[in-house]
């Protein structure tokens, strides 16, 4: 089948080419007034997406992040449900569709997809970027208000990805509950902040009432060991800086870490990790110290420390990363 080997790598190439043509001081102003005001309070209703060089520098700047976020919570979800590929695909304001793009990384080749989002901007950029991927040219791209009204087809995966920070608690419920009811997985990925990781556990829970097992990135679908208000659970994904990134952000490296939280549960049986990275690993001299969500003998937060005496643990544990189930999975 005819899809991309990288969609990354493709997805990049082809953001770098909206920017043909447009001014880097415009860009790099069009994405600094949009991080500040990206949608508000009520996005839904009067998206600041207003034409396509607002969308083209947006989506350049933030999509790469987006595609990073999504897939590595993708990546840890379909480790749970190592059988399973899904066969159809709804993105949830999914804007220009990195999501999309993100589940085509994690399961490769053609599927039913489609992507909901208010911003028509947004959508018809979409719709040019994935030309560039076979597996999304078939793609609905549909305007849709994301909220309380939403209705959303019976489809076996739905992706929501950087959306309920902009709903209502209200909207945010029903959005959940209407995924909830169309899907046999959701996921779920919110910036990596306090507020994030609340609006991460609050969908959580509301899956676990309607039955849904959680797959990733928790091993296990109790309470969240963590006591509200003294820490958070998110991750962080790698991700290469564009010329774009570097002009509006300063600085050198070839690449910034997206912090992101997030939540992937199915009414599928999973065999989820025994435990998770949530921190990342210190390394010492001769020691590697583990922050570990885990269930034995009960979910809690735990410090493990590696040390050489522990062999091919160690080894094992030197390169681990944050995020990473604990312990590897044998080797056959």
């Amino acid at each position: 089948m005819n899809v991309p080997v990288r969609p990354a790598e493709t997805l990049r190439d082809t953001l770098a080419a909206l920017l043909d043509g447009l001014p880097p001081r415009q860009a790099a102003q069009a994405v600094d007034r949009l991080i500040a005001n990206y949608r508000g309070a009520t996005p839904t209703d009067t998206p600041i997406l207003r034409d396509r060089a607002d969308v083209a520098a947006y989506a350049a700047y933030r999509m790469p992040a987006t595609f990073e976020a999504t897939h590595s919570a993708l990546e840890a979800f379909a480790r749970a449900v190592p059988e399973w590929t899904p066969g159809s695909h709804i993105d949830v304001g999914g804007g220009t569709g990195a999501a999309s793009w993100a589940v085509t990384a994690t399961w490769p080749g053609e599927r039913s997809v489609t992507v909901l989002d208010w911003a028509e901007p947004a959508l018809a950029l979409g719709r040019e970027i994935a030309a560039a991927n076979p597996a999304l040219r078939e793609t609905r791209w549909q305007r849709s208000r994301i909220g309380a009204a939403l209705t959303i087809e019976s489809t076996d995966l739905v992706t929501v990805s950087y959306v309920l920070n902009e709903l209502t608690a209200p909207d945010r419920a029903a959005l959940i509950d209407a995924a909830a009811t169309a899907a046999q997985a959701v996921v779920i990925v919110e910036p990596g902040t306090p507020d994030g990781y609340t609006r991460i556990i609050e969908a959580r829970d509301r899956l676990i009432t309607a039955g849904f097992h959680i797959a990733a990135p928790c091993p296990h679908s109790a309470a969240c060991p963590i006591v509200p208000g003294t820490d958070w659970c998110h991750f962080s994904a790698r991700v290469s800086r564009s010329s774009l990134h570097r002009q509006v952000k300063g600085g050198s490296l070839a690449y910034e870490d997206e912090k992101f939280a997030y939540v992937a549960a199915t009414r599928l049986p999973v065999t989820p990790a025994p435990s998770r990275v949530v921190r990342k690993p210190q390394i010492r001299k001769g020691q590697v110290l583990l922050d570990l969500c885990e269930t034995d003998p009960e979910p809690a937060l735990h410090r493990t420390t590696v040390t050489k005496r522990h062999g091919d643990l160690y080894k094992a544990a030197r390169d681990a990363d944050w995020g990473d189930a604990w312990p590897p999975e044998a080797e056959d």
